[in-house]
Order: structure tokens, then sequence, then C-alpha cells
């Protein structure tokens, strides 16, 4: 729990061992960037669950980052985005402000980002978990008892109770320790490059207190006593889910790896495809906007919009750029933003505007 002021490079553990390379003003980036990801998180990788991959891209300078993979507003109007290479970044409305292990921050791949109610700011990264209090970094890892310091996922649910998603499984957080929670270990998936099923990619608490699981073993769901698996001998379209959300509707959505998006009603799944008006199979968002439209990215098509009745695309064409958007999110104005390969994009309500250092921000 001691604040860890790290002058490594890459991951704090179970890393590359990649070079970042220096930044004149910790804005830019000198050359070739040299991005630490997961292997999934790159358009045209390999193998869903290798962590450590390492690519190296030219660096586009006037984005605030070639990969924005995470979002937040938080409770005082700061943005944050958490980037795939470059650690976090922080949009205090005026300045850019970028942190990585160079400033005590634990992992230069970021994948999930949330505030607790005391307003501190929680980061799952490539190297623990980072828990910034206005002030600090203080970096928690597998030596505080993190089930692996590779983080895919963070949640809180409604008792104050961190949930933790790793490599390695899922670890619960009651604000002192953390705890194993146990999921029973899938049969991995070879065919489609999946060679561990206990990567936890997303977690999500329903309206009924339940939390759903989303792995490479398909969803779990939990009711505070009892695990209940979902996978494809259920009808679940792919048992590799990235992401699961509760539309206001009660209905429960299901984003995958490798067949695209499916719905749960309760009773059956839909799963939504070409006929729907969906391309493409690799899915790694679903966000509910203040109007009830269902958002999700597809790897390759572009965004979709589903308004309840049909989807609608949004690509090259209306003004997005990146083909690999991995994150969607609406901040208090209302005002919807995207982040994923080539940077930050915000929906102006017909199309997308590419935010970089230089702005737009309004």
């Amino acid at each position: 729990m001691d604040t860890c002021w790290s002058l490594s490079r890459g991951p704090a553990h179970g890393g590359s061992g990649c070079r970042v390379l220096e930044r004149n003003d910790m804005r830019k980036t000198i050359g070739l960037l040299c991005v630490v990801a997961c292997v999934s998180s790159i358009p045209g990788a390999f193998a869903q669950d290798q962590p450590n991959w390492v690519m190296t891209r030219p660096h586009v300078d006037d984005q605030i980052s070639p990969f924005v993979r995470r979002i937040l507003e938080d409770s005082t109007g700061n943005f944050w985005f958490g980037t795939n290479g470059d650690g976090v970044i922080r949009y205090d409305g005026n300045s850019l402000e970028y942190f990585s292990v160079d400033e005590g921050f634990g992992g230069v791949a970021v994948r999930g980002i949330v505030e607790d109610p005391e307003g501190s700011v929680w980061f799952g990264t490539s190297g623990g978990i980072t828990r910034f209090d206005g002030e600090t970094f203080t970096n928690l890892t597998e030596q505080d008892g993190l089930a692996s310091n590779d983080v895919w996922s963070l949640f809180i649910d409604s008792k104050g109770v961190m949930w933790v998603g790793t490599l390695q499984g899922l670890s619960r957080f009651d604000g002192e320790v953390f705890t194993s929670f146990e999921l029973p270990e899938a049969e991995p998936d070879y065919t489609r490059g999946v060679t561990s099923a206990r990567i936890v990619h997303s977690i999500m608490e329903d309206s009924r207190g339940r939390l759903w699981i989303g792995t490479n073993g398909g969803a779990y769901i939990y009711d505070g006593e009892l695990l209940t698996n979902i996978s494809e001998e259920d009808g679940l379209c792919s048992n590799a889910v990235n992401c699961i959300l509760e539309a206001r509707d009660g209905s429960i959505w299901f984003a995958t790896h490798h067949q695209g998006v499916c719905r749960w009603d309760g009773t059956s799944f839909t799963h939504f495809g070409a006929p729907d008006g969906v391309d493409g199979t690799e899915v790694w968002n679903l966000y509910e906007d203040r109007s009830g439209n269902i958002w999700f990215p597809v790897e390759g098509p572009g965004v979709y919009r589903y308004d309840g009745t049909s989807f609608t695309n949004f690509s090259a064409k209306d003004g997005l750029a990146s083909h690999a958007i991995q994150c969607i999110y609406q901040d208090n104005e209302g005002r919807l933003w995207c982040g994923g390969w080539m940077g930050l994009y915000r929906f102006d309500g017909a199309s997308f505007v590419n935010v970089t250092s230089e702005g737009p921000w309004r």
C-alpha cells in the first residue's frame, strides 16, 4: 500500500522489457513508440490472450496518443484517457498532462478506469492497480495479493467492493486486502487462438444486484451465493466475452471476440449480424447513452448505434478514421467520445471529429 515511484521502463511485472522512448516534454514521443499491449488489442494481432506482445508503430504527433482505450470524466470534471503505451493522460479543461512509470504510474497500458465514492481514481494497468488520490499515485500489485499484475477490467459494485479482472482470474478488494474469487477453469478454445479461459475482460452489476463476469470461458453470473455459467451451449454467440451491458429495458448485451454482438432477454439469445445490418465479428465495448441508444465498435466496419429498431453504422465516411475503436463514453454534458487506434474522437450528433492534442475540445 506504499506509494511506489518506479523508474523502470515498461510494466512493473510480467512485461516484455520494451523500452518507451523519452519525450521532449512528456507530451510527444520521439521516433517510434514501442507500445506494450495485449495481442488482441492491436488490429490484425495474433492470439487473444497473449498480454505482452510488443509492436512498434510510427507515432502520429498530433494525436494525444496512438491508441486510446479507456475514457472517464471524474467528479471534478477532469478527463482521464487510458492508453495502450503512454500510461494515462489527464485533461483538465486547459491542457493535457501525461503520467507514466516515470511519474509513479503503475503501467504503460491502461485497461480500466473507475472513480470510488471518495473521489479517488483507480486504474487497471499492465503493471497492477494504481490509485490517484488527487496528489499521489499508489500502486498495488501481486505483492499485495492481486491475482495478477496484468489487469484487464475494473468495477466497483453497489456495496463499494472493487472487482479486478486479470489475466489469471478475478480478485476482490475491500479497501484493505485482495482476495481471490475462484472461477471454474473452462476449456481453452485453441481453434480460435484462446489458450487460457482465465482472463476476465468485463465485470458488470445488473439492476438485481447480480454480478456478471465476462471471460474467455463464457459469462458468469454471481448472485452473492451461486455462480452460474452461460456459454455457447446455452446460445451465447461466443465464449470469448469482451464486454457485458444491461440495457434500461433489462436485456443483457454481450460483445464478443469472434461472433459479434448478441442480446439475452432472460429466456433466449438474439444474435445480430449481417442480416440485421451489422458486419464484423470482433467487438470490444458496449455503451448505452442517455437516450437509450446502444453503441458498440466493431473492428473494421467502425461504430454501430442501435436505436431499438435498426442499426446505423459510422465509419471513415462520417469522420471516424479509426477502424479499431475500443471504447465509447458519454460525458456529463452528454457528449459522446470514442477512443481507439489512431486516437480520440467526439461525436457531434451527425459525424465524428478527431480530437488531437490541439483540440478541438469543444
